[in-house]
Formats: C-alpha cells, structure tokens, sequence
C-alpha cells in the first residue's frame, strides 16, 4: 500500500518501508506501457497493473487518467488480438486489472457499454476459452448484477442458464466457485416471478451436485465459499414457500374448502353425501372433522387462519393424503377409533409440525451473508418440505405413543419431535431414507438419555480432566466413610434376639472399642438407650473374626429356614470367629444400620466396602467437591486433554549460578 495522509497513522514501529514511484508516476508509466505497439510491454505493463491496482491510491490516479477506459477498450477490440500468442495472458491481466480497479467504487458499473458487457458474458458462454479468463469474467458479471437492476436484466439476457450450469460440471473449483456465485446473485437479484424459471433449471444440477462431483457425500471437500452459495441456494429455493406460509386460509375460496373436503373423505368411507338432508350432511362433516383432529369442527378452516403455517399446513396435509394414502388413512383411522384419551389429532399436529419445519429450514428468513449451514438432504429431493412432513407426521404418531400422551402433552410432544429433527438434520443425512432411518432409531428413550447426558456434560461431570480428578479424590473419600463406619461401630447399636421358640425374645447391645480391638456385647433392658462398654459382659478379639455372612448364608437364617420373610432376610448378617466354630448372629433395625455395620466389619476384616449406602455416599461426597474444585472455572470450558509439555532445552545455561559470591 502507498503511504498517504489518511493511513500513515497505521504504520507501526518496526515496519519495513520499500522506496517506490509515485502513484500519479507509476501510473503514468503503466498508462503508457498498456499503449505500447511492443507485445511483450504491454504484456509486462498489464501484469504489473493487476497488482497495484489493489491500492485505493494508485487507482484514483489511474481512472483519472481514464485507465479504466483504456482496459474496456482492450477488451472491445479484443478480436484483433484472437491470433495473437499472448492473447490469453493480455486478457486474464486486463480484466484482472479491470475488476481490481472497479473494486475500489470509484466509477458506476453502470457507465459500462453494451459492447463490454457482451464481450464479457461471451467469454463466458464461449467453451474454448481460457480458464483463468473465464474465472475473472464470472467474478465481473457477479459484480454487474449485484450492482443495479438493469444490469441484472442485461446480464440475464446475454448469459444462458444452461451455460452456467455446464460451468458448475467442471472439475476446476474456482471455476466451480464462481459460476455458482453468479448464480446466487441472479436468483437474489430476480424478483419472485423471474426466480422459479432459474430454478426449475437448476434442478438438474442439483442431482448432479448430489450423485456426482462429490460435493454433498464429502463435506470436507466443500470449501467455504462453495459452501455458503449452497446455503443461500436452499435458502432462496425454500422461501418459495413463503407466500403459502404468510397466507391464511380463505372460507370463500371453494378451491380451499374442496381440499378440505377431501382430506375428509380420504379418510373415511362415508355414504353418499347427496341423499342426505342438509343437517345430517353438516352434522356428519361436523364429526369427521372433530376425528380428523381439528379443533373447530363446523369450520376448520379457522385452524388454518395463523399465519405462519398458514395455507403451506394444508398444502403438507393434503401432499401426505394423495402421495401416501396407506399412512393417512392409518394415522386417521387408528386415532380416530380410540376409546381412551390417548388419541393423537392428526390436523393440529399437522399444522403444528408444519410450522416447525418451517422454523427448523428458515423459510421466510432472508439468507445470512455469512450463512453456510445446508441440509444435503436438500439436493436429493424435489419436495423437500412435504417429503419431511410425511415422514415426521408419522414419526409424531410414534412418539406420541411411546410417551402415552394425551390432549394435556401436546406442546412435550412437539418439544421432543422438535428435538428428534433438528438432531436428526444436524447428522446431515444425505437422502430421504437414511434421514427416515436415523429419525425413527432416536425415540423418546433415547432422547431421555441424551438429555441426561449433554445435563452431565454441561455440568463438566463427564470431562476426561473431572474423570481423572475424581478417580483421584475417591481415595480420601472412600478413607472418610471408612473412619465414619467405624465411629458408628464405637457407638453401637442395639439389636433384638430372634430365637425358635418366640418371634421376640430380649435385646442386646454391640459396640466396637475405641482402639478398635474388641468386639463387646451383651444383653440389655429396653430402657437402656447407651450402654457403658464395662457393662457389657462378652467380648470378641477383631483378630479373632474370620468371616461375614449375610442374608441366608447366615447361621440363624439357615436355622429358620422357610420361616424368616424375605424382609428379615434383608437386615441379618452373622460374624465367625475362632476356627469358623461359632458365630454371632445380627438382625438389624433397619436397613441403613445393615449397610453401616457391614460397612464397618468389612473395614476391621480389610475388605472392601460394598453396600448401596456407601456406593450413594461416596457419589454424594464426590458431586460436592467436584463442585467446590471448580467453583472458581465457572464459565470456562475445560479442555478433553492436557496441553502439551514443551521438551526441556539442550542446556541450562540460563540458570543463575548461586555458587558465586557476588563481588
């Protein structure tokens, strides 16, 4: 860039400047070497322009000297150079030159003449021609139709569709890129009338896009540009359903109410109409159209009055009657037929799966200049949005069963179904059916799951890095219960005797000593809530305990057997000692008291603890200092892996060496 009053400022310390010409000079210069009889001047001069017509002040310098004129000139007369060796370099750097200098605003595109403008959509309707050529012509006639209208009209007269679409078939990606950019600008540019024409053409290629080049099966190979001009086509093909969408449903319109009609008759076999009287014939549409799940039976054509749906919901209801008429009567006659309140209404749910789609596929929202979000699912159908209704309206029915919805659950339903596409679409199935595969694989149980586990990822639970920290907590955790089971044993419990002769016999208390060596116990009155440890009578050495039993494995279970309820069974646990001779026999209170003193005897036998308590506990006491850790890493995402540790350097020279005494 030159260096001027306005950007001198931007220059910062230590910028390397290059001694130059002048603008007005170099322009001058180059002015005159494009005017050269020598060839190779002229050539060298227009390759330089396209260079340094890249700075806004060598281009005012330039035009003013009516640059510009002097390179449409060369263009014009471009058939005198056909034979000419260098034709193709002159050319790509003159129009190179040209869009460059163009680029700047200084002149109206408008001020072109007719003669360029032919030249120029020759060169790209012209098959022979070079492709660097071709490639500066596209990104000329984009700039010209972006400009004005008329030259849209123009440029529309002299490019053929079919031209432009054989551009796209080429293997060259810049070529590829630009073709489909001037096709985006004229489909933006026309007006809803002159925009279906293009379309219908272009489907074709949209095939072709799809089974061929490999543009939608690889979306590694879509580069970003090719990928946003396949965003605002979806974008602009879509919103021709905009005009249905914003349109309420006429009462007047007999068009309409036979559509109506025959969503009504194509459901049920009903008698001829025209033998009945009036009020029977009102009576019965009356109550088809109350099966049919419309909300206002003597007129339903007031559910079609909100806009958005609007006339585009009757569209899609009446595509899925005529297109899959098994399915519709299906749907209709299943949940027509229902006794119970689990009955799905086929036309709300319609017109509000419509509208659904419509939020999901943007249509009525103009297309994002930085957009590049497309379904390839697009390119595969001609029918994309009455093609999904047919295949969600009976993914809804499913789902609604499976939820065992009534009236009252519509708006979970249609959150879930929501959910159900949008995650579907965002796999980017490539056609209809591995879409209606994946859709109707991810049920509700399956969208329960996945809740449960983006609740999990979004509270960092299931991180690598908090995995990890767990796993290293757990020891010291595991260490805390472990001291609180024993604390537990100190204090003891108060169990009841069950003998063979009498359901209750008396009670006896068992409590660990302090220093955890002895097991004392002994009988008590009721009204003793603690015992002293001294006036327990018997006492068991821990060294001498040689096993824990639990459940019918215990001796006084195995005693009772076929008396004791499956309840008793729960809460008994025995401890052998000496030679595995004898045993002393529990039956807890209850079942938290069971898990402790399990708990506690497996820490004194040094065993691992295994009871549900411990395992609730031990989640408990992980959750919370999971989430003291990273009280202070609120709001910032953890990374899946640790970053790298750099190699230590070949040397430690750099370290200060303390050995010497300072002088």
């Amino acid at each position: 860039m030159y260096i001027t009053e306005s950007n001198r400022l931007d220059i910062k310390n230590g910028c390397i400047l290059r001694l130059t010409k002048a603008p007005g000079r170099c322009a001058e210069d180059l002015f005159k070497g494009i005017q050269s009889s020598d060839a190779g001047v002229r050539c060298d001069s227009l390759k330089e322009l396209a260079t340094v017509s890249t700075d806004v002040t060598f281009a005012q310098e330039f035009i003013s000297r009516d640059g510009h004129l002097l390179l449409v000139k060369i263009v014009e007369d471009s058939n005198e150079l056909v034979f000419s060796v260098c034709f193709n370099v002159i050319m790509t750097h003159t129009l190179t030159g040209f869009m460059e200098l163009m680029d700047h605003g200084i002149v109206s595109w408008e001020n072109l003449s007719s003669v360029f403008i032919k030249k120029i959509a020759g060169f790209v309707n012209a098959k022979s021609t070079d492709a660097s050529i071709q490639q500066v012509c596209l990104d000329i006639l984009e700039s010209m139709v972006l400009s004005s209208h008329s030259l849209f009209l123009h440029v529309k007269q002299e490019i053929t569709m079919e031209r432009l679409i054989a551009h796209l078939q080429v293997t060259n990606q810049q070529i590829q890129t630009k073709a489909m950019a001037l096709l985006m600008a004229l489909l933006q540019t026309a007006g809803d009338s002159d925009r279906k024409v293009p379309l219908l053409l272009f489907k074709p290629f949209m095939h072709f896009l799809f089974s061929k080049l490999n543009i939608i099966h690889s979306s590694g190979s879509v580069q970003d540009e090719m990928a946003h001009y396949l965003y605002v086509l979806q974008s602009v093909t879509l919103n021709l359903q905009e005009p249905r969408m914003r349109t309420p449903l006429d009462c007047c319109s007999q068009e309409q109410r036979d559509i109506l009609h025959g969503l009504r008759q194509a459901a049920f076999e009903t008698e001829s109409e025209n033998s009945l009287s009036h009020e029977r014939r009102r009576s019965l549409c009356a109550k088809e159209f109350r099966k049919l799940g419309f909300s206002n039976n003597s007129n339903p054509g007031q559910d079609l009055s909100r806009t958005p749906p609007g006339l585009l919901a009757l569209d899609t209801m009446y595509y899925f009657a005529t297109r899959y008429p098994d399915a519709y009567s299906r749907f209709v006659l299943e949940n027509s037929s229902r006794e119970d309140k689990h009955e799905c209404p086929f036309a709300r749910s319609s017109i509000q799966l419509t509208l659904i789609l419509c939020e999901i596929l943007r249509i009525g929202e103009p297309p994002s200049e930085t957009g590049s979000d497309y379904h390839p699912i697009f390119f595969s159908q001609d029918r994309l949005m009455e093609e999904l209704f047919c295949v969600c309206i009976q993914l809804l029915n499913k789902t609604w069963k499976e939820m065992r919805a009534t009236q009252e659950d519509f708006d979970k339903v249609m959150q879930v179904v929501r959910e159900q596409i949008t995650r579907t679409l965002s796999s980017k199935p490539t056609s209809l059916e591995l879409f209606k595969n994946k859709v109707n694989a991810l049920n509700y149980s399956e969208i329960l799951k996945l809740r449960q586990t983006e609740r999990l990822h979004q509270e960092e639970t299931l991180a690598p890095p908090v995995l990890e920290l767990k796993e290293r907590l757990k020891p010291e955790l595991l260490e805390l219960i472990r001291q609180q089971r024993l604390n537990r044993l100190c204090q003891g419990t108060m169990f009841r005797k069950i003998s063979s002769r009498r359901r209750q016999d008396k009670l006896w208390y068992c409590r660990l000593s302090p220093n955890h060596k002895m097991l004392h116990y002994g009988d008590v009155e009721e009204d003793m809530e603690n015992p002293p440890i001294e006036t327990l009578q018997e006492k068991i050495p821990v060294a001498d305990i040689k096993g824990l039993l639990t459940g019918k494995d215990c001796p006084h279970m195995k005693e009772n057997k076929g008396k004791q309820n499956k309840e008793v069974l729960d809460l008994a646990f025995s401890i052998t000692y000496d030679v595995e001779e004898y045993s002393l026999n529990f039956i807890a209170p209850s079942r938290t008291d069971f898990c402790l003193w399990t708990d506690g005897l497996s820490v004194l036998l040094g065993r691992e603890m295994s009871s549900e308590s411990m395992r609730s506990e031990l989640e408990i006491l992980l959750s919370m200092e999971i989430k003291l850790r990273l009280l202070d890493l609120e709001n910032v995402p953890i990374p899946d892996n640790a970053p790298v540790v750099p190699k230590p350097p070949s040397n430690f020279n750099f370290c200060y060496d303390f050995s010497q005494t300072e002088q």
